[in-house]
């Protein structure tokens, strides 16, 4: 009996994992979809790219400038009321 458990176990495991297998590869896009999807990242933009990299200059410059004050600037504006 515990061997027919073991074989009835197998299988539906073995069944489970090729049904999702199936479902995953009916869901997933195909190669010229992918390329659509690469195509229109907005990475793929120069002149997007272009944007975020000064947006992320200016993010760091930002974050520079607080790293090198005293002020606590979560606190609000004003400085430090000392």
């Amino acid at each position: 009996m515990s061997g027919m458990r073991t074989i009835v176990s197998s299988t539906a495991l073995v069944a489970v994992l090729g049904i999702g297998y199936g479902m995953w590869s009916l869901i997933a896009p195909g190669e010229e979809r992918r390329r659509e999807i690469i195509q229109n990242l907005p990475e793929s933009n120069p002149m997007r790219m272009e944007e975020t990299r000064k947006r992320n200059a200016l993010l760091m410059q930002t974050l520079k400038e607080a790293a090198e004050t005293n002020d606590n600037i979560a606190r609000g504006f004003g400085g430090s009321a000392k």
